[in-house]
């Protein structure tokens, strides 16, 4: 059975202690904020206040996605050591990263034959693409084989659950996730909407509350309801600078979920710069979507 890596985007939250063990390896994604480029490189020393500041006080931004030859670059080095490679993109609904990675993946193959990349197209973002990386890893350490591995994740993408809130809807508007009516309306009657991922990895809108406080009683009630998951037991808790609201929906999660592993971690800028400051998320690995 051939070695391979496990490979994914700086998109995915993942807490420190997990990537510096060095099992995972991270392809830098690039985001621009009031005109300037950032690479957004190690999401263990990267400073979450300052950003989301920028953006409370008026910072514009967008981000670009991985191109073709940003793959070729950092997948051959992998190549030419022998060994194979898993990459786990962000999901396919939000951005084109993983027709890049699989357009980069079919040239490299074709050069090195006796090679094999593997594109998983995770079907999600922020901490549940980060989970998903984690369950990779750990697949691979009982023994999974590349093909196996591949197979398992495409099989289980769907289990993973995400549920957000907003504190500014112009951020969402910006971004075309809802139209400039709504964001006017919700921002006079103070609704704030509740939103998943999609199972076709887009962005979905399925409730609307008003009050930030029903809607992070809301999005955490999702995973309380669900019940734990004890042979994957994560709950990833992704916020926008919000860290005093996220410490209060642990305290509520293990309430309820006593066995449930509840992790705190900042929002990439990478998912941050179309969410705003305040972005609440409860992602876990849940029966499905």
């Amino acid at each position: 059975m051939s070695e391979y890596v496990i490979i994914t985007d700086t998109s995915a939250d993942i807490p420190a202690s997990v990537l510096d063990k060095g099992q995972i390896h991270l392809i830098p994604m690039v985001y621009q904020l009031n005109g300037e480029e950032h690479p957004h490189k190690d999401p263990g020393s990267w400073d979450s206040k300052a950003f989301y500041d920028q953006l409370r006080n008026g910072g514009t931004g967008s981000t670009s996605q991985i191109s073709p030859a940003v793959y070729t670059d950092y997948f051959e080095p992998f190549l030419k050591e022998g060994k194979d490679i898993l990459y786990i993109s962000l999901s396919g609904g939000l951005t084109s990263t993983w027709q890049s990675s699989h357009l980069a993946a079919t040239d490299l193959m074709e050069e090195y034959p006796e090679r094999k990349i593997s594109c998983v197209d995770s079907l999600a973002a922020t901490g549940g693409q980060g989970i998903l990386v984690i369950l990779a890893a750990q697949n691979q350490e009982k023994g999974m084989s590349l093909e196996e591995n591949t197979a398992w994740l495409e099989e289980n993408r769907l289990h993973i659950c995400h549920w957000f809130t907003v504190d500014d809807l112009d951020f969402l508007k910006k971004g075309g996730r809802i139209s400039p009516t709504i964001a006017w309306i919700g921002g006079k009657l103070k609704i704030k909407p509740v939103l998943r991922i999609a199972e076709d990895g887009t962005l979905a809108i399925p409730e609307k509350v008003r009050g930030s406080k029903a809607a992070m009683n809301t999005i955490v009630s999702k995973y309380v309801s669900s019940g734990l998951n004890e042979v994957h037991p994560y709950v990833f808790l992704c916020h926008g600078d919000a860290l005093e609201q996220a410490e209060k929906a642990k305290a509520a999660i293990l309430e309820a979920v006593p066995g449930a592993q509840v992790t705190i971690m900042p929002m990439s800028p990478i998912i941050g710069i179309h969410t705003g400051p305040g972005v609440q998320a409860v992602i876990y690995f849940g029966n499905n979507r």
